[in-house]
């Protein structure tokens, strides 16, 4: 195939007049005109840093030192501003991995493609604007949402509204920064197809950022496997995820967590990248359970190890045997009954309020969130799953009073909590704490990460000293050598450790986790879970769980509470729920979990709907549900079936639901939550 990019010995360093820092070391690969390559590593490996050098983006505080981006015959490298320009949004594209700051608060949505499409003159002949804008959206799985602010669209949403962006003038390398990271696993595998389906129509070829080697393995013709700055291997992606060759690559794999249980840790990743403590030989050696001496001191680059394969690695011949996909199930500690920390009740929910038309006319404002019950005891994790917009993060907004209810109570402790979060008391708001999905919009950038931490220990009047910060990081994969860095000095990955080690300084009886480990790579995700899991059993800290990861769920979480358009599905025991989902709307977030097999994954493309739901009137699903049956499940609110370990939301009676059905392919999202 064609080349139409290639990277040449790139060399990147940061720095300043105080010196420069070598942060991404020869670096060369190549993509070809409709190829997909992937490249993957764990947070502050180097491969944003890699991929924005595809646009010749680069921060103020970085220097390419040698080598060459050439695109289709141009070094982009050696460009002026306004060439550059000219390529980027028309020719090279990029989704950015945050959204939240990517997209212009103050403009509607529409109006920052059309923006796009206008400054390129991209419009295809006798189509309008508006309609091609229309059409964009459709393409990424949303109705017209082009009169929307972005705040007023979930973050994956937001995301979506990005990819519409990116594609809209049909680019020839579509650059994607871990576009995924923040989308349920309906939605991520809309987007794959979507990806897949632009690839075969216009031949456009992608570079994908991601730690998430499983969504990887849906999209990708080859892999780079990056650390510390240093490709480690280059091989087609399922020859990689079958037989990995470089010991980074196999506990990298072996590192991912599985819905079934399947406990793969035990060949997983050890310790944590640091830079310091790297030899003059290979980076890996203090990571890697294959060194010997001679691994110390003498540098690894790629070589050859058959047509199309490259590894960094002198010892791959004893690394590169069998993966082996099953091992024990994981033993998660089952929480036994206690007392009730925190209780929800009847709690409905609206981000409108009620104005003086609708108050003459004593018209109701629809909730967006209605007749939620849900209770958490002490050293229990209840996690919330569901696609965007489910509502989710709305009900931990109202659990931590960031958004008064519309009616309905929060208890904690057998305390009723004030609706805003301005007439708690400090101890509660103490009690309470809140791990934010996007580090970038929760962290001062002006503030050091010292500081940082700090100002919560200072309002809640508690004691600190270096050792009590330094234990901190440590615990989520860091060190003290960050307290003295700004946030925009570290990874994505990097600043939701930060922002997870300041929620847990305080010592909280509840946190609310709203999908932290959205961001981080699977070895930094099993610290995590395990540092959660540690606080949940030796300290009885409860957590409201909000996540998209079934795998990860299946790891932490003791119940599990189903979310469809701001109504709960189902309720269940985690190990119930996976083992036997029973409710509809369950069995198509299980079949939609990715795993290492592209098979599994896109055998069923999406579907149209059929029909719409009435808010508050029938069955949320009515559209996309295999069991729907006649008018009755659009017409009546579905009742409460009493399960084993909680209950459903289903007119169809538990006994037939248990039985075996054929699932059709999944259908896409109604997105108007």
């Amino acid at each position: 195939m064609k080349k139409l990019i290639e990277v040449r010995n790139l060399n990147i360093a940061y720095g300043g007049k105080a010196g420069w820092t070598n942060v991404v070391q020869d670096v060369s690969f190549e993509i070809a005109r409709g190829e997909a390559f992937g490249l993957v590593g764990e947070s502050g490996c180097g491969k944003s840093t890699v991929a924005y050098r595809l646009l010749g983006y680069g921060t103020i505080n970085s220097l390419v030192q040698t080598g060459e981006v050439v695109f289709d015959g141009m070094d982009l490298l050696k460009l002026d501003t306004s060439a550059l320009t000219r390529l980027r949004g028309n020719r090279i594209a990029l989704v950015p991995q945050n959204p939240t700051t990517s997209l212009s608060p103050g403009m509607r949505v529409g109006s920052q493609i059309r923006e796009m499409i206008a400054t390129h003159r991209a419009l295809p002949d006798g189509i309008s604007m508006e309609r091609r804008v229309v059409e964009l959206f459709a393409l990424v799985g949303l109705p017209d949402v082009g009169h929307r602010y972005p705040h007023e669209l979930s973050g994956g949403q937001q995301q979506r509204v990005a990819i519409a962006m990116a594609v809209a003038c049909n680019p020839d390398l579509l650059v994607l920064d871990e576009p995924t990271t923040g989308l349920d696993v309906t939605t991520q595998r809309q987007i794959i197809q979507l990806l897949c389906d632009l690839r075969a129509s216009i031949g456009m070829a992608m570079l994908y950022v991601t730690h998430d080697l499983a969504l990887l393995a849906q999209i990708a013709d080859r892999v780079g496997v990056m650390y510390a700055g240093q490709l480690v291997e280059v091989a087609p992606c399922n020859e990689l995820l079958a037989a990995p060759a470089h010991p980074y690559s196999r506990g990298l794999i072996a590192s991912i967590p599985t819905v079934d249980g399947t406990d793969r840790q035990a060949g997983g990743l050890r310790g944590v990248l640091r830079r310091d403590q790297i030899s003059t030989g290979c980076k890996f050696e203090p990571r890697c359970d294959f060194a010997s001496g001679p691994c110390r001191t003498t540098p690894q680059v790629l070589q050859p190890v058959g047509d199309v394969r490259f590894v960094a690695c002198m010892k791959w011949r004893e690394a590169a045997v069998p993966q082996t996909p099953a091992g024990k199930p994981s033993q998660r500690v089952e929480t036994t009954r206690q007392d009730t920390l925190l209780s929800v009740t009847d709690l409905n929910l609206s981000y409108r309020k009620p104005g003086s038309f609708d108050r003459f006319f004593r018209k109701s404002i629809p909730p967006v969130v209605r007749d939620i019950d849900l209770e958490v005891r002490a050293g229990e994790v209840v996690a919330l799953v569901g696609e965007s917009g489910s509502g989710k993060s709305t009900i931990a907004r109202a659990i931590s009073g960031r958004l008064p209810p519309q009616s309905g109570s929060v208890s904690l402790n057998g305390d009723l909590l004030a609706p805003a979060l301005k007439s708690r008391s400090v101890e509660q708001l103490r009690q309470i704490q809140y791990i934010f999905q996007n580090p970038d919009a929760s962290l001062n950038p002006r503030r050091r990460i010292r500081a940082i931490l700090e100002r919560p220990l200072d309002h809640f009047g508690i004691e600190t000293n270096e050792m009590a910060l330094a234990a901190v990081l440590d615990n989520v994969g860091l060190h003290a050598g960050y307290l003295n860095r700004f946030p925009d000095q570290l990874s994505g990955g990097e600043r939701q450790r930060i922002a997870i080690a300041r929620a847990l300084l305080v010592n909280p009886k509840l946190l609310i986790c709203d999908e932290i480990l959205s961001a981080l790579d699977v070895s930094v995700q099993a610290r995590i879970v395990e540092l959660l899991r540690s606080l949940k059993e030796k300290h009885a800290v409860a957590m409201l769980f909000i996540s998209h990861d079934l795998a990860v769920v299946q790891q932490l979480a003791d119940r599990v509470a189903v979310l469809y358009r701001g109504e709960i599905m189902q309720l269940a025991d985690t190990g119930t729920l996976l083992g036997d989902s029973l409710h509809p709307y369950t069995e198509m977030l299980l079949d939609a979990a990715p795993g290492l097999s592209k098979d599994h994954y896109v055998s069923h493309p999406p579907a149209i709907p059929t029909s719409r739901a009435v808010p508050g009137i029938g069955c949320p699903l009515v559209g996309r549900c295999p069991r729907q049956v006649g008018s009755n499940c659009a017409e009546t609110r579905p009742p409460v079936r009493q399960t084993g370990s909680g209950y459903i939301r289903c007119h169809v009676p538990v006994d037939e639901l248990a039985s075996p059905t054929v699932r059709p392919g999944l259908k896409p999202l109604s997105v108007e939550t």
